[in-house]
């Protein structure tokens, strides 16, 4: 990393990488620990000493944007206010355990050594490119495949959506114009169950393919729920919205149809990877699946 740093000479860092998956952090959360708190500790430190190296001007005006998840703050009932930056920690699995450390890490670094750090919180994300394990790439890879669509539990977990590109230009503001030091929750305002994410993955693929009404929602399967499943999460993005005039611009119906119209289009780039060693499509961090009558 300081090879890279000296490389480049970058005038600011988004910090994205991390293992992001939940199911595979409970069948490996070691991995996690090592990519997400070692591995921000690495990049952070590196970050320190090429800080530090800098001239006046361009060590001012450097910054640190460590981008991390909702799901440090841990679960909210269905009538609890959303998470807000002042919401207390809380994770539940080794994932949102090992971003909520590396959160800690990155403010300590700021605290202790004036890197010039701030840190975001986002929502679900969506979109093109998203790798098909997750949620919504994984529903329309297995609905077109003609496979069963094993929705947790009884689908009525709640997640706030959040479309790539919006949160894009999100993390561009926030490194150009954020608060060193600040923290911003950045959600779509999209609340939805589980469930009815995969009903509406299923109608709008009807709809586009030409199939009957209701075809697709055969297809789904309710399976055992897998262990310290959060039950809703959701995002107060007033902070960002009022000190920084952004807010989310894609409806998730807009959004979950272009995404859809993506995959479609992009079938080759998501089935070479379910024919590859990474991922082959199935569910993981439950064990075996059991149907529920």
């Amino acid at each position: 990393m300081h090879q890279v740093f000296a490389a480049h000479q970058p005038d600011m860092v988004a910090h994205l990488a991390a293992e992001s998956h939940v199911d595979r952090s409970i069948d490996g959360p070691i991995a996690f620990i090592k990519t997400n708190v070692m591995g921000t500790a690495v990049l952070l430190d590196a970050a320190r000493a090429y800080h530090a190296s800098l001239c006046d001007s361009r060590r001012s005006s450097f910054r640190f944007l460590h981008v991390s998840t909702d799901e440090v703050y841990g679960s909210l009932r269905f009538d609890d206010p959303a998470f807000t930056e002042a919401t207390p920690y809380d994770p539940s699995s080794p994932y949102s355990a090992s971003k909520a450390a590396s959160d800690h890490v990155a403010r300590a670094y700021g605290r202790t050594y004036g890197l010039p750090v701030l840190v975001s919180n986002c929502s679900n994300n969506y979109g093109p490119y998203q790798f098909p394990e997750k949620l919504i790439p994984l529903m329309i890879a297995k609905a077109l495949s003609g496979e069963r669509l094993p929705v947790y539990g009884r689908g009525l977990n709640v997640r706030d959506w959040l479309y790539v590109e919006d949160h894009a230009r999100a993390l561009a503001l926030i490194l150009q114009r954020g608060g060193v030091g600040q923290t911003y929750n950045i959600g779509g305002g999209s609340e939805r169950a589980n469930l009815d994410v995969v009903y509406a993955i299923c109608d709008i693929l009807d709809n586009k393919l030409g199939d009957a009404v209701g075809h697709r929602r055969k297809q789904i399967a309710f399976v055992t729920d897998r262990p310290g499943h959060d039950l809703r999460y959701a995002v107060d993005s007033e902070k960002i919205q009022c000190e920084l005039g952004w807010r989310p611009s894609v409806t998730f119906e807009d959004g979950l149809e272009r995404t859809i119209i993506w995959y479609l289009q992009n079938a080759d780039w998501w089935q070479s990877i379910l024919r590859g060693a990474a991922y082959d499509g199935s569910r993981v961090g439950v064990g075996k699946q059991v149907a529920v009558s």
